[in-house]
């Protein structure tokens, strides 16, 4: 059934809604009655008998038994085992325990569950959390079973807890954070892919800095136990502000929910149905389901969400999706591109506010009908920055003479088309060459590019336009004038899983441009590298190198650092910028997306310790590539040395 649609088009994860169950070996009736009258889309339930030992029965009935699983594979059908069933691996397990018996007991009935799951086709199990701080032998259990797996999700359940240095502990005498415990976990199973992480949502919350870093962690589910509820005037459960912000945050991020516990509330019998947020009705005279309320308020959080706006709908398909940056220089762009790019109308209005800016700068009111300003849009394209520019001179009541310079054939025959329809052969001439090599009749008072990448330089900006500024006037103008690259620490888990999944060097050096979304952002962004245009300093180089230092807030805890995402910020002229950096991002552009670099090794980073790292932008005589490490908490390998993996064509 789902908690709802958001917007009547939502296919997200996250609306369906589960319940944790007790051990019953009517599989049937408990799946009925869960499902069918209530609204709960699948249910958590233990596989085999709560009371059963492997040990125990072996001594019972010698070496032949049959661990007493929860009904036969036949009282269900595939389909409703595999869409409808998680199960629940027996919670007494403890692959830690001092006790021998008890640790091998542990082994056996943990792949004896699993192996059952496997049987059943059922898409994932809960693990049970870790007994206690040491967790090798579970990790090293559940990273062989991982091994064999086909399709099946392991998700081990953690509870969401840190405690802060000053408060007193909470439930075990050495747990203070439990992030650390998965992330020992998951790096002894080398971050496999099929491992996720359950959320046990407790009634207190630990800071927002350290719930953040969970959603750089692969998050599946999020299980919210009744105890966290408050009650209402109407003597409904509701939860806080502060847990509604989070649960509103996994929601965005496709996870399911998962509610447990017994039933805290008392809902008067009279009120039952009528309140418009929490409908409820008994169908065909079955019993009202005792967690019914607490789903109905879960579905009125997901409900009330903000439907995703068209952009965002759009770029659904791309989150944390990795994709190569493109070769701009090497590879002549394909129609689709140009109409994509073509389709960011803000990008080009504030091209177009730039513009007449310097237009108005350039030729005053008394010059405005004598005066012709020469504009040279290096980089046309299929002509979006001449339109840009024309539509300027107009509003400006200014005369202008265009130069259209593009060195792709292909995007020439679209420009010849456009000018003859538009009817500007006498103001736009169009030069098929590349701007570096083109020999200008005339110098321009204008020179207009769009030649940034998501991080600025990354696309040879700086390169090209050294090469175009010889035929601009010494004091013309450069729209860009400036741009400025940024990065930041995140934790991505995916997106590391997705490049180790390649299993060579060479991804593992390369930027990725990507829609981030499942991370977890560790501290705020610095700058990079700055380029300024027109440049005429005379030991002008391209070559850069920076040395970074990021604090990460100490009330998040440790975090896992699996690269950094970079961006840009452009000052197109005087206080028209345009950018994609986080803080001062231009709204609703979508022409570019951050971009990614990733690390060999995630490197772990402890409260209060700077993560220190280098970045360097490298210039051969055909290629650009950029290099970077860590050196601190723990020194890195460089990456990318001597462009031997990623670089960008001159």
């Amino acid at each position: 059934m789902g908690l709802g649609e958001r917007g009547n088009w939502d296919k997200s994860e996250s609306r369906y809604c589960g319940v944790e169950t007790e051990f019953n070996d009517d599989v049937p009736r408990l799946l009925s009655f869960n499902l069918s009258s209530t609204g709960f889309d699948f249910i958590v339930a233990p596989l085999t008998d709560p009371t059963y030992r492997p040990s125990l029965l072996e001594a019972d009935s010698g070496s032949s038994h049959v661990p007493p699983f929860a009904g036969s594979d036949l009282v269900l059908s595939p389909s409703q085992w595999s869409s409808h069933v998680v199960g629940k691996i027996s919670s007494w397990i403890d692959l830690d325990s001092e006790d021998e018996i008890v640790r091998m007991d542990s082994e056996t009935a943990l792949k004896q569950e699993i192996a059952w799951a496997t049987h059943l086709s059922l898409q994932a199990c809960l693990l049970p959390f870790p007994k206690g701080a040491s967790c090798a032998n579970y990790a090293r259990c559940v990273n062989q079973i991982l091994q064999g797996l086909s399709n099946m999700q392991l998700w081990l359940r953690i509870p969401l807890l840190k405690t802060d240095d000053d408060s007193p502990n909470v439930d075990s005498d050495n747990l203070m954070d439990s992030w650390e415990l998965w992330n020992l976990f998951q790096l002894i199973c080398e971050h496999h892919s099929q491992l996720s992480v359950a959320l046990d949502i407790l009634s207190t919350l630990p800071s927002v800095n350290s719930i953040g870093r969970w959603f750089g962690e692969p998050v599946r589910v999020a299980i919210i136990h009744t105890d966290s509820f408050l009650t209402n005037a109407r003597g409904y459960p509701c939860l806080s502000k502060s847990h509604q912000k989070i649960i509103n945050g996994f929601f965005n991020h496709s996870v399911q929910m998962i509610i447990s516990g017994k039933p805290l509330h008392n809902i008067p019998a009279e009120t039952i149905g009528s309140a418009a947020d929490h409908t409820d009705k008994n169908v065909n005279n079955v019993p009202r389901h005792p967690l019914r309320s607490y789903l109905d308020y879960v579905g009125y959080l997901y409900q009330r969400m903000e439907p995703l706006s068209e952009q965002e709908r759009i770029e659904l398909g791309y989150r944390d999706f990795l994709q190569a940056p493109l070769q701009p220089l090497m590879d002549n762009l394909e129609a689709q591109t140009y109409e994509t790019f073509e389709k960011d109308s803000v990008k080009y209005l504030q091209y177009q506010r730039a513009i007449s800016k310097a237009l108005l700068d350039r030729v005053s009111d008394g010059e405005a009908s004598t005066v012709t300003t020469v504009l040279m849009v290096v980089g046309a394209g299929r002509g979006p920055l001449v339109r840009a520019s024309l539509q300027a001179a107009e509003e400006t009541g200014r005369k202008l003479k265009v130069y259209a310079v593009e060195k792709n054939p292909n995007a020439v025959v679209t420009l010849h088309s456009l000018v003859k329809l538009e009817g500007w052969e006498n103001i736009v001439t169009i030069v098929s060459c590349d701007m570096r090599l083109w020999n200008a009749p005339e110098r321009a008072d204008i020179l207009v590019s769009e030649l940034l990448g998501s991080f600025g330089d990354n696309e040879l900006s700086p390169e090209c336009l050294d090469g175009a500024q010889r035929f601009l006037k010494q004091d013309g103008i450069s729209i860009p004038s400036s741009y400025t690259s940024f990065i930041q620490p995140i934790t991505a888990s995916k997106l590391y899983n997705d490049v180790k999944s390649h299993k060579d060097l060479v991804h593992f050096e390369t930027a990725y441009v990507v829609k981030l979304h499942g991370v977890a952002r560790l501290a705020p962004t610095k700058p990079v590298f700055t380029f300024n245009h027109p440049d005429y300093s005379t030991k002008k180089s391209n070559q850069r190198y920076k040395k970074l230092q990021f604090e990460i807030p100490r009330d998040t805890g440790s975090a896992m650092v699996h690269g950094f995402a970079g961006y840009f910020d452009a000052t197109l002229y005087k206080d028209v910028h345009l950018g994609i950096e986080p803080s001062m991002a231009t709204p609703n552009m979508f022409s570019w997306f951050a971009i990614f670099f990733p690390l060999r090794q995630p490197i772990c980073v402890q409260p209060g310790s700077p993560l220190e790292v280098h970045f360097w932008r490298c210039c051969g005589s055909t290629k650009v590539w950029y290099e970077w490490c860590v050196t601190s908490p723990r020194p890195s390998p460089i990456h990318n040395s001597n462009g031997r993996s990623y670089w960008v064509g001159l």
